[in-house]
């Protein structure tokens, strides 16, 4: 299965680093699915290999440099659905940083034009590290150039690493470029290190590590509407296969499903003093916002955490002490507009 995908609207928003690190899309996204029917226009690219989940600067650094080792043939991606993790290990607790959808169109952002995001089943993780190769890459691909991170393990319990695939790739005739990861002062940029810091509370790391604010996409769903009797309704998002960050309070900008960016003041957690939740969730309360987002999907990006979850003795500390998170909010927006003058 494949298809053709628009230049997104609305996955990647808020506030990006000035890194230069896009390379901008000329056509629309092709997508694929399944490696024993690839069109022949997906055919030919510049494959570059991996998770890419959070499409972060380190996966920037790889594009960048699969783009300039062929710059004459479509630059594409080879990835997976699901994660293999999540299909190795099925009870872990969520940890995506971008969803199939958010990953997609970030690495459109980036420059892709073609994206094989191949169906991680219990078949597929059977092929061998040699099928992999000559039956995925050369054979139903047609890869004409490979880049990839130095770890790239790949086939049957990752049987296949970066020696092997350079040793096959050159009897194929198929360029490889074998990319350092990217690394600042924190050391390598990486998937799992922006997870930490998200989980920590630090989204300003996770932030400088990605290029851009974390940012998760769901659909608003219904609540117990108890926001509006205290003059703050939220729009409730599930998290779904999002990782959980730090429960506590967040400044934020939401983005609408017109398009639109609003600043606005988010709890994320089980809400302790109203429920005894089992599931956390997104409650966001959209500054000088009052239309209806039920069922429709809206994106929320962290900016700064503002302090931890906690549970209160009554509505009434509960309403003074959202008025002041919503200020100290307001105060952490104004001080993110400043570093963009």
């Amino acid at each position: 299965m494949w298809r053709r995908r628009d230049r997104a609207n609305g996955f990647a928003f808020g506030r990006p680093l000035a890194d230069k690190t896009l390379l901008m899309p000329t056509r629309p996204l092709l997508l694929t699915h399944d490696w024993r029917r690839v069109p022949p226009e997906a055919r030919g690219a510049t494959l570059a290999l991996g998770n890419f989940d959070g499409v972060h600067r380190g996966h920037a650094h790889l594009l960048r440099a699969a783009h300039g080792a062929r710059p004459d043939a479509p630059l594409g991606v080879l990835t997976f659905e699901p994660h293999p993790r999540a299909f190795f290990r099925p009870d872990d607790p969520p940890f995506r940083l971008t969803l199939s959808a958010e990953r997609a169109a970030a690495l459109q952002d980036h420059g892709v034009s073609i994206l094989h995001e191949i169906a991680f089943d219990a078949e597929f993780s059977q092929l061998g590290a040699d099928d992999f190769i000559a039956r995925v890459l050369h054979e139903a691909l047609g890869a004409r150039h490979l880049a990839c991170g130095p770890d790239f393990a790949f086939g049957r319990r990752r049987g296949g690493d970066v020696t092997m695939l350079a040793q096959a790739a050159e009897g194929l005739g198929i360029g490889l470029t074998i990319v350092p990861p990217l690394t600042d002062a924190g050391g390598p940029i990486s998937s799992t290190r922006i997870r930490r810091a998200l989980q920590d509370g630090y989204p300003d790391i996770a932030t400088a590590a990605l290029g851009r604010p974390w940012m998760l996409r769901g659909p608003v769903t219904h609540g117990d509407k108890r926001g509006r009797t205290i003059g703050f309704p939220t729009a409730n998002v599930p998290l779904g296969r999002h990782l959980e960050p730090a429960r506590g309070v967040y400044a934020i900008q939401a983005r609408l499903p017109d398009g639109s960016v609003r600043g606005g003041v988010a709890n994320i957690g089980r809400r302790p003093t109203v429920a005894d939740g089992l599931q956390s969730r997104v409650e966001a309360h959209i500054f000088d916002y009052d239309g209806d987002l039920y069922d429709q999907e809206i994106g929320v990006s962290l900016l700064s955490f503002l302090r931890a979850e906690q549970k209160f003795a009554d509505f009434a500390e509960l309403r003074a002490q959202i008025e002041r998170d919503a200020e100290a909010a307001r105060q952490a927006l104004a001080s993110e507009s400043k570093k963009d003058i």
